[in-house]
């Protein structure tokens, strides 16, 4: 599954986007770089019921914002994305690839 593909089935499981969860996450404080992964795996399941995948593609948002490597952009593999920026406003907005 592509960073993205996580993304958009967390906001099919939430009903927020990425970037409504993030800025969630900055209001309770989970941005500060002292709060541990494990925080907000926490908060991410009892809050969302969110599984330990999900809640880490959140976690890489919440503490390095929407770039991610372009290691995998333009592969062919299970966790190819079309882009080394993901998109966080839900897959309604999403422009045209």
């Amino acid at each position: 599954m592509s960073f993205q593909a996580y993304l958009d089935t967390i906001e099919d499981q939430t009903g927020l986007t990425p970037r409504q969860l993030f800025e969630i996450a900055e209001q309770k404080g989970f941005d500060d770089t002292a709060v541990k992964t494990g925080e907000i795996l926490d908060w991410l399941k009892a809050d969302y019921g969110l599984g330990r995948g999900h809640g880490m593609a959140l976690v890489h948002v919440i503490r390095r914002g929407p770039g991610i490597s372009s290691k995998h952009v333009g592969t062919t593999g299970a966790h190819s994305d079309e882009s080394d920026v993901l998109w966080l406003d839900g897959k309604a907005s999403k422009p045209a690839g």
